[in-house]
């Protein structure tokens, strides 16, 4: 029986399994292999950081294209320009334009130095539950037997509809036409360009590789007769929004590589775990593309339930710790469906007077700094803090507190060796400028290969204490024993399963 079965291998699928390098995992895929296209274009700071603490990041940022703006044109006119080249307070490194396919990529290839596989063609038709674990049944009738298991199988999850988790939500919009194609186009390929005429709306992102160019539109109510679109129509579409919407030459398109469409809703499951089964990702919520924030939310539902699954499985903590997992990450969720979906019935526009306040009032003040300040802010996911959660803590003054997350920082190990606290991460706990009890201690309810202990460099303000596999603060040093005993449940002498020692040497 394997310890955790994970059901996709998206970036949400993927990243999970590389978080649970000490147990025994399987990825199964209903695809025949990996995808080849993908609506996804973009990592957040939070997602780039999550992909670090992986030690999946590799060379994607030389690889990715560096967006210095984002413009907003209303009926041919610039009214606002969003400046991403000037670092806020909290975001220091920028986010980075390039397919989901390239990040999928990268995580593939962390799994498989971990010596994870991926089992494509499977596709998923029953689900038996009991006390023990679950049994996959395949289409074929191929049995597979886990002790937990984890949709991460997208918005039409086979996962949360066989274990019978509520998906409610509404359409947000009418559906939106998308393509990548070969142009030269006279659009800076350092801006991400939004054009907007009446009730229509047009967008280019330039992409890495010799002129590719996405193209997103708006469709009409009316277009295609309420059916979903073939590649000639959306193709129509798109360069037929391009000369009247942008004002630019469709003769400009080369070729186009691929084109889809979609219809955007908004949906949010009703629980994150029933029993044995789980759900991260798109299976457990769906929303906009405006702000790109659909895959970063799903990479850091991996990384937060991938050190709880961990514990679990190694009797280190007591499933009750799964149940942590919703509390902490569905308010994300909750929070990014009505950003998004504020920003989307912003872009779009409803009627001409909406449309007339958004081109001459809310889009114009985007221009101011403060303003951009808080977009920035907010869109790179850095803010996000679990301290009202329940392993955070509460009313406590000292900050960070409990929940929030520790940006990175140059590190010494305990030889004095220099090292980075995320390099550290990944699957790990860090102990950071704590005494020996502190360190007994810890590694006496975590295990003794979780945690390590690093002092922080002399040039980084201290923050003494636990630090969490995803980044994010446990708690302080003089309140390890108690965070550590209210969190797992469970005593100090539980049972341990080493860490594969693999794991440890790929990283």
């Amino acid at each position: 029986m394997d310890d955790v079965v994970v059901v996709g291998a998206g970036p949400t699928g993927l990243a999970l399994a590389a978080g649970l390098r000490t147990v025994g995992v399987r990825v199964l895929d209903r695809a025949a292999g990996p995808a080849v296209t993908s609506r996804a274009l973009g990592l957040q700071p939070r997602g780039v950081e999550v992909l670090d603490r992986l030690g999946a990041l590799g060379d994607l940022p030389d690889r990715s294209l560096p967006i210095e703006e984002v413009v907003v044109v209303a009926d041919g006119a610039p009214v606002a320009r969003l400046d991403l080249r000037r670092p806020t307070a909290l975001v220091r490194r920028p986010g980075l334009i390039l397919s989901q396919v390239e990040v999928e990529a990268a995580l593939r290839r962390r799994l498989e130095e971990l010596g994870g596989t991926i089992t494509w063609g499977w596709e998923l038709a029953g689900l038996d539950r009991d006390d023990r674990g679950v049994t996959l049944v395949s289409a074929t009738g191929e049995r597979v037997r886990a002790a937990w298991v984890v949709g991460a199988d997208g918005a039409h999850s086979r996962v949360r509809a066989l274990a019978g988790i509520g998906f409610p939500g509404v359409p947000v919009a009418e559906g939106f036409v998308l393509a990548d194609v070969h142009a030269v186009l006279p659009a800076p390929r350092t801006a991400v360009t939004t054009f907007l005429r009446g009730d229509e709306m047009l967008a280019l992102f330039p992409l890495p590789g010799d002129g590719l160019w996405r193209l997103l539109a708006t469709r009409a109510p009316g277009d295609h007769a309420g059916r979903e679109p073939g590649r000639d129509e959306v193709v129509a579409t798109l360069l037929s929004g391009l000369e009247r919407v942008a004002g630019l030459p469709p003769d400009a398109v080369r070729d186009v590589a691929w084109a889809s469409s979609f219809r955007i809703h908004r949906r949010l499951a009703s629980s994150y775990r029933s029993g044995r089964v789980l759900l991260a990702g798109d299976a457990a919520h769906v929303h906009s593309p405006f702000g790109g924030q659909g895959m970063n939310t799903g990479l850091g539902d991996a990384e937060n339930l991938a050190w709880k699954l961990a514990a679990v499985v190694h009797g280190r903590a007591r499933p009750d710790l799964l149940d942590t997992y919703g509390a902490e990450r569905r308010p994300v969720a909750a929070e990014v469906l009505r950003s998004t979906g504020g920003m989307t019935r912003v872009m779009v526009g409803g009627s001409a007077s909406a449309r007339l306040v958004r081109d001459r009032v809310v889009v114009p003040v985007m221009n101011r700094p403060a303003v951009q300040r808080r977009i920035k802010d907010a869109s790179s996911q850095l803010r996000l803090s679990y301290r009202r959660g329940p392993l955070g803590a509460g009313r406590s003054l000292r900050t960070p507190r409990s929940g929030d997350r520790v940006p990175d920082r140059p590190c010494r190990r305990a030889d004095g060796t220099p090292t980075r606290l995320y390099g550290e991460l990944g699957g790990r706990w860090v102990l950071l400028d704590a005494d020996a009890a502190a360190l007994r201690t810890a590694r006496a309810r975590l295990g003794a290969d979780a945690v390590v202990a690093l002092t922080g460099g002399s040039d980084t303000p201290p923050t003494p204490g636990l630090v969490r596999p995803d980044g994010h603060l446990a708690c302080r040093p003089d309140g390890l024993d108690a965070w550590l005993a209210r969190t797992l449940g469970v005593p100090a002498e539980a049972p341990h399963t080493p860490i594969d020692e693999r794991a440890t040497l790929a990283r």
